[in-house]
């Protein structure tokens, strides 16, 4: 689902954030991407998202050679891929549904079609019973959920997420982590940069880890746990 081979970026300035990266994701499989701040965790999602573009080495996403993949198609890349952030990126004067059905409005569906994904995608991270309010009336846990129902409406294959518990308490965010859990059970891929360690040996997935830019270990899920993470 996605493959890096041999990636490296490198921006103008001289700085490389990837140096020869290269990992496969399988369809339906759900890893965690850790490593300091600055070790290239963002970048590598910014990748995949098609919001760079890679120095070097080959990138598929979904069937797709991201190299070879034109600008003006990019739309088209990411209305496969569900993003989460971790400062949410709400519309802070739209609804709570109004702010899921975003991108199902961008993509042109009709009223009908967007009111049943809408309350589906809401009543799987169960804010259904919050779909009128405004973002500023729910807590920082809530508003991420929405932000993982926005990023779900479109039933995605690929998910991703950039830190989303980093403002969390521990509690929210092994809530939220239950949920990217759940979703990767009904098929979902899914990757994660995160930096909470106990938390992600917690969830017993592959670790992929970064340092500077490279690759430096992929921890299979069964040694997970036993120190390695």
């Amino acid at each position: 689902m996605i493959t890096f081979e041999h990636v490296s970026k490198r921006y103008e300035n001289g700085i490389s954030a990837l140096r020869d990266v290269s990992f496969g994701l399988d369809r339906g499989e759900m890893a965690f991407l850790t490593g300091h701040s600055g070790a290239g965790k963002s970048t590598l999602l910014r990748l995949v998202l098609m919001l760079e573009r890679a120095t070097a080495g080959r990138i598929r996403v979904n069937g797709h050679e991201l190299q070879r993949t034109p600008s003006r198609r990019a739309p088209r890349i990411r209305q496969a891929i569900g993003m989460i952030f971790q400062d949410h990126q709400l519309l802070p004067d739209k609804s709570v549904f109004d702010n899921v059905a975003l991108p199902l409005m961008i993509a042109g569906l009709g009223y009908r079609e967007i009111g049943r994904r809408v309350r589906a995608a809401l009543d799987q991270v169960g804010l259904l019973h919050r779909d009128t309010e405004l973002p500023d009336r729910l807590s920082g846990g809530e508003q991420q959920r929405v932000g993982i129902a926005r990023a779900i409406v479109g039933m995605p294959p690929v998910l991703l997420a950039d830190e989303p518990t980093g403002n969390l308490d521990p509690d929210l965010s092994q809530e939220l982590f239950g949920l990217f859990s759940h979703l990767n059970g009904q098929g979902t891929t899914v990757l994660i940069a995160s930096h909470d360690l106990a938390l992600i040996r917690s969830m017993g997935k592959r670790v992929l880890v970064l340092s500077d830019g490279r690759l430096v270990d992929d921890i299979a899920a069964d040694e997970v746990g036993g120190g390695r993470a």
